[in-house]
């Protein structure tokens, strides 16, 4: 089995969510069960030292409408995974990712050179798996300028939604003048969205096979307000459509061996009080081993649910807990956590920035984890957290509602404390909850010592991915 993964992002290379740690980590997984997993995506340059000792395969000419470009193929092995990189220093040498007034250009042609390139790597896939908008057309242009190619013919297509807010919607004339296509592809059952051309949508409709990362968002996805109108074509394609929930490196993230860590540990929690109190001096926090640290790690964007913290953030920081956040976002959410940690020195620590390192010591560090989503995809914060031994406070909600079950003293089971309705009023009723077993000593030991034994690896996952190649290549 061959498999080429297609993204605009893989770890360590290129990151900004978690579409990097999956594309980073899930190949090295299906290459343990024997598929033969690559990576191809942009060549960024940003980071010198990332991309060091790459081979260079072959110069190929890249027809885009009227353009012509050439890409540079390149090639690293990276953990044992082949990752190949597109370079073509007038798209993709700048500062950040996406967000370019000319994105639709830059991803047309990303993925018109995938395809244009396979003839020069040394493997041809079974399987073209494509992540999120920026590979949508990749299925769309093996329909159509590739249908008659007998290298491409036999290829089938996955295509996987990492959060579908995200959708690639560009003017009407980009479909003739980027994409090479007639009239006929606009259309609703083709590329059309509201009067634009969509390129989630190219994927949604012309992959052989789709996937998202979780069972309960797949299922969400398919309702009004989740599915950000693309719910109609999911409802159609629902026999096509499985949600496999994502995992975590469990290599990389592992507290006993953990270099970026203060003190490594396995279950000790002495150990990870350790790591609180150094995290706590660190952040200027009041150095108090026994006052609960709450730690929100992520986008401070409304869909993450800063709202609901925004709203109830005095009466949470007058449970006598101690909350620090790391991430970037919008300046409506920064600006005004900012003031507040004016307002609350030694309990309230806000960094407008995102540093691995950092956040490591946070998970390690940290007694709760704070994750009260409007919708979640899948998240790989809550695993990352309870690997750490960080006990999830979460909404009941795609991937979080598959990976987190609530707490039940009375019966000793759960690995976290979670709600159902969006309302501030059930986030701070579940941390007192939450902070009600933290003073329960036994309870609280019980309950962390078997949030980190559990395994959210990529093992299982993997399996389900290769299950459904094998099914789509019969």
């Amino acid at each position: 089995m061959k498999v080429l993964f297609v993204a605009a992002e893989a770890f360590p290379f290129a990151k900004t969510g978690g579409l990097a740690d999956v594309v980073g980590s899930l190949p090295a997984a299906l290459r343990r069960l024997g598929v033969d997993a690559r990576v191809i995506m942009p060549c960024y340059g940003q980071d010198p030292h990332a991309y060091a000792n790459m081979s260079r395969l072959q110069k190929v000419m890249v027809t885009l409408s009227w353009r012509y470009q050439y890409c540079e193929l390149k090639r690293l092995d990276y953990r044992a995974v082949p990752f190949y990189f597109i370079e073509n220093p007038y798209y993709f040498h700048r500062s950040g990712l996406y967000g370019f007034y000319d994105d639709a250009e830059r991803f047309a042609f990303f993925c018109r050179a995938v395809l244009q390139s396979l003839s020069s790597l040394d493997f041809i896939p079974d399987i073209l798996h494509c992540h999120d908008w920026h590979t949508g057309p990749v299925s769309v242009f093996l329909r159509s300028h590739y249908a008659a190619d007998p290298l491409c013919r036999k290829i089938k297509t996955v295509f996987s939604i990492h959060n579908i807010l995200y959708q690639g919607n560009f003017p009407r004339e980009i479909l003739e003048d980027l994409l090479e296509l007639d009239e006929s592809y606009f259309t609703v059952s083709a590329l059309e969205f509201y009067g634009q051309v969509s390129f989630l949508k190219g994927g949604l409709v012309f992959s052989d096979y789709l996937t998202t990362v979780s069972p309960s968002y797949a299922q969400e996805i398919q309702q009004p307000g989740y599915g950000y109108g693309m719910e109609g074509i999911l409802q159609q394609r629902s026999a096509q459509l499985r949600g496999i929930v994502n995992g975590i490196d469990r290599t990389a993230y592992n507290p006993a061996t953990d270099p970026d860590i203060f003190v490594n540990y396995r279950s000790s929690l002495s150990k990870k009080q350790q790591n609180k109190l150094l995290l706590q001096e660190q952040l200027g926090l009041k150095k108090d081993g026994e006052v609960p640290l709450c730690a929100f790690i992520n986008r401070m964007v409304e869909q993450k649910g800063v709202d609901l913290i925004v709203e109830g953030l005095a009466e949470l920081l007058g449970t006598g807990i101690q909350l620090v956040f790391l991430g970037t976002g919008e300046e409506r959410y920064t600006r005004f956590l900012a003031e507040q940690a004016g307002r609350f020195p030694g309990q309230l620590s806000v960094n407008i920035f995102f540093d691995e390192s950092l956040a490591r010591k946070i998970y390690a560090g940290a007694d709760f984890f704070l994750m009260p989503s409007l919708f979640e995809p899948c998240g790989t914060g809550q695993l990352i957290a309870l690997r750490y031994g960080a006990i999830p406070v979460v909404r009941e909600t795609g991937g979080l509602k598959d990976t987190i079950r609530n707490y039940d003293e009375a019966a000793g089971t759960g690995n976290g404390f979670t709600f159902k309705h969006y309302a501030t009023y059930d986030m701070i009723n579940t941390v007192k909850r939450a902070l009600a077993v933290y003073r329960n000593h036994d309870a609280w030991k019980t309950l962390v010592c078997g949030a980190m034994q559990e395994d959210h690896g990529w093992e299982a996952s993997a399996q389900q991915y290769l299950d459904l190649y094998r099914q789509l290549v019969g």
